[in-house]
């Protein structure tokens, strides 16, 4: 066997070593996309239900604030002092013991808005709740309300 026509190749050999087809670029694309249409309505909603669950355990973290602002005051704020009586001293008020809650943060639910307060509130000595991704009251879903009570 002569080595130079060993190495020389003929021209369907060639072909398919050159790389894929368009239609092969485009069934490979296609089940990319596909993928995509599954997975991404479900990654959307895992991140709205860690949302409410940030929410939920954001309530309880300022709940427990408000029963140690409870314990050193002997009362809860007041509507007016609102939640940021937990992170700096309401004025005149000599028992405050904090801050309960180290940041700002602290106070505000996973969507950028900060909890609504309400002492005395309609369920108990106070009211505590964010108002979900719709930012308004009632809701399904990551719109729902997350309450306290």
């Amino acid at each position: 066997m002569n080595p130079v026509a060993a190495t020389r190749k003929l021209p369907h050999q060639r072909r398919h070593e050159e790389g894929l087809t368009l239609v092969e670029l485009l069934v490979v694309l296609g089940i990319i996309a596909l993928l995509a249409a599954l997975v991404a309505p479900q990654v959307i909603r895992y991140l709205g239900d860690a949302r409410s669950s940030t929410a939920r355990v954001q309530i309880k973290n300022v709940e427990s604030a408000l029963e140690l602002y409870y314990l050193d005051t002997g009362t809860y704020p007041t509507k007016e002092q609102g939640l940021q009586a937990l992170v700096e001293a309401p004025a005149g008020l000599k028992s405050w013991n904090g801050p309960y809650l180290k940041k700002d943060a602290g106070i505000t639910d996973p969507w950028g808005q900060t909890f609504q307060y309400k002492s005395p509130g309609d369920h108990g000595p106070y009211d505590l709740y964010s108002y979900g991704r719709d930012k308004a009251q009632g809701g399904e879903g990551e719109d729902a309300d997350i309450v306290s009570w």
